[in-house]
């Protein structure tokens, strides 16, 4: 899967996850998303995945207005591409959340295959104070909360972005997701090729085993033969042994605060670069290199920085 031996670090920087009292150090502002992306970017990630929050509470935000300030300054000062979030929160409504994909046009958005639940209230076992009124609830209501992705829900989100030659980074949870991933294929709704984020460890999903990992590719090898790019990302402590499983299997890899906050047990990750570094020691370890900006995007046939919408 490894594209001449190189590997594609995507590095999501702050997402709807974590809240903002269980660590000093996840991106709120637009000015610390801004520079979180960068500095990834900057150790080595060539793709960046961005959520926005609203920078006095660190709530999700959706809007347009507050992702146009960190989508600028990237622009401005990295090559790296962008993949912008069409999951957003669970919380939120399918027009809300595809809006900021529909509007900026982003080189790749990611694209949820299934609804699930989406456990984050283990979350409160740990975390027992809070900063903003918000956060408890938010992560208690995840016991009954539905993380809606029907198939109505998908092919909105596919039909608003069809004209904006967006490519997805498509998140499968489950086998289950990339027969559904399978389906929107053959229905020629989405075009090859595909890449394939596989998600490990979060609960309602499935596992961070070993043979979940193997099931995975195998299932993917199955269904999409050469015509997709293979990635992953760990959940919490799993970030970077399911990283080393997949890239010694010659996948690409995903890190970054929104899936893990730390770095090493009982320590948070001051920076999401810190991560990228951690990572692509792995992969140069493995002989692999990480890919620039410019060779993901051709491994991932994306159309150009110079086609988005900001």
């Amino acid at each position: 899967m490894a594209v001449n031996g190189k590997v594609i670090i995507t590095c999501a920087v702050t997402g709807a996850i974590h809240t903002p009292s269980m660590s000093p150090y996840l991106p709120v502002t637009a000015e610390e998303i801004a520079d979180a992306a960068i500095g990834a970017a900057e150790a080595g990630a060539a793709v960046v995945h961005l959520h926005a929050r609203n920078p006095a509470t660190g709530q999700p935000d959706q809007s347009p207005e507050a992702f146009r300030p960190f989508l600028e300054v990237i622009k401005q000062r990295s090559d790296c591409v962008v993949n912008i979030t069409t999951g957003g929160a669970p919380t939120m409504a399918i027009e809300e959340r595809v809006r900021p994909a529909a509007t900026f046009k982003p080189e790749v958005a990611s694209l949820n295959m299934g609804s699930m639940n989406f456990g984050l209230y283990p979350m409160l076992q740990r975390q027992k104070e809070f900063k903003h009124d918000w956060e408890r609830p938010y992560l208690e209501g995840s016991r009954e909360r539905i993380f809606k992705n029907t198939f109505a829900d998908i092919e909105y989100i596919l039909s608003t972005c069809a004209e904006n030659g967006t490519r997805f980074e498509i998140e499968c949870y489950d086998i289950g997701h990339l027969y559904t991933l399978s389906h929107f294929a053959d229905r020629g709704l989405v075009k090859p090729p595909f890449f394939v984020q596989s998600v490990f460890g979060i609960l309602g999903g499935i596992g961070p085993h070993p043979e979940d990992v193997m099931q995975m590719k195998r299932t993917a090898d199955r269904l999409f033969g050469d015509q997709y790019r293979w990635s992953v990302l760990g959940a919490g402590r799993n970030q970077m042994p399911i990283a080393a499983m997949a890239a010694a299997m010659g996948g690409n890899v995903r890190v970054g605060l929104e899936d893990s906050l730390w770095i090493g047990k009982g320590q948070l990750a001051q920076t999401n670069a810190e991560q990228v570094t951690k990572v692509r020691q792995i992969i140069e370890g493995l002989g692999y290199a990480a890919a620039t900006p410019e060779e993901a995007r051709a491994i991932l046939d994306l159309k150009g920085a110079d086609k988005v919408g900001f």
